[in-house]
């Protein structure tokens, strides 16, 4: 019988499945390409939906302060996401569709604001232009860019139903993590997290400070966040903590990216 042909490497001879390959390659210090970019989530939901009301003084804000800062701006779907996660549910979609249809409402929403900060230089950009990011931020540039994860067909089956684990929250944490960022901010509609939800439960006791563990043992019935977040948190290389602010709020973005708390850090 032949003997298999074997590159000479590190792992000559081993398999990728194996745990002993894990565990002997986890050393190792990975490359941070961009240590001091900021990234924010600015979701449909949270911000867009609420028209230019809520969005022109934001966009102030964020143009203002990419003169000072590196900045990802990363957009949500809102609204219209739920209508097509509603319809597509209805007609018996597959999991791995309704992320492909979902994706294209955050796409809209990243040209939207892309546009709306064409003054500050905001440019929109695509998932395979993550690795030009740092061009970019040289230039002055401020990419704007959707969050849906680029799963698409091969979307993760969800623990239940059929609605696509990893969305907007979790794409931007997920770009957070591969480059290397100084933050990753998720900009909400309420001031972080809560025991319940504040806008029906206006006496919900605030949640400032919490492990990733912690948050996931509690199973809320109603979390502000991704719960993908606070699964792969607890993993990352470079994201340690994630802040969830209330973006409606001015010089929140400001006061988290210099390191206050102003809303909820969960930490890994």
């Amino acid at each position: 019988m032949n003997k298999r042909f074997e590159i000479n490497s590190g792992m000559r001879g081993e398999t990728l499945v194996l745990k002993g390959v894990h565990r002997k390659k986890k050393s190792g210090e990975q490359i941070r390409i961009t240590p001091d970019l900021n990234v924010i989530k600015i979701g449909g939901h949270a911000a867009i939906d609420y028209g230019r009301e809520v969005m022109y003084p934001l966009v102030k804000e964020i143009g203002e302060l990419s003169k000072e800062h590196q900045l990802l701006i990363v957009t949500g779907g809102g609204g219209r996401v739920r209508h097509i996660m509603d319809v597509g549910i209805d007609l018996g979609m597959p999991t791995g569709v309704l992320a492909e249809l979902s994706s294209k409402i955050s796409e809209q929403n990243a040209i939207m604001v892309s546009i709306l900060l064409s003054k500050y230089n905001g440019v929109r950009i695509h998932t395979g232009d993550l690795l030009e990011l740092p061009s970019l931020l040289k230039l002055g540039m401020l990419p704007v860019m959707h969050g849906t994860p680029p799963y698409g067909l091969y979307e993760h089956p969800a623990k239940s139903g059929s609605i696509p684990p990893h969305r907007t929250d979790t794409g931007a944490f997920l770009i957070a993590e591969v480059m290397g960022a100084k933050n990753c901010i998720i900009g909400k509609n309420v001031n972080g997290l809560y025991m319940q939800d504040p806008i029906t439960h206006p006496d919900a006791e605030f949640i400032k400070d919490i492990t990733a563990s912690e948050l996931l043992e509690m199973n809320l019935e109603n979390m502000v966040i991704e719960p993908m977040v606070v699964e792969l948190l607890k993993d990352a290389v470079h994201i340690k903590e994630v802040k969830i602010i209330n973006c409606h709020v001015k010089g929140n973005i400001e006061k988290t990216i210099k390191g206050k708390n102003v809303g909820t850090i969960i930490r890994a």
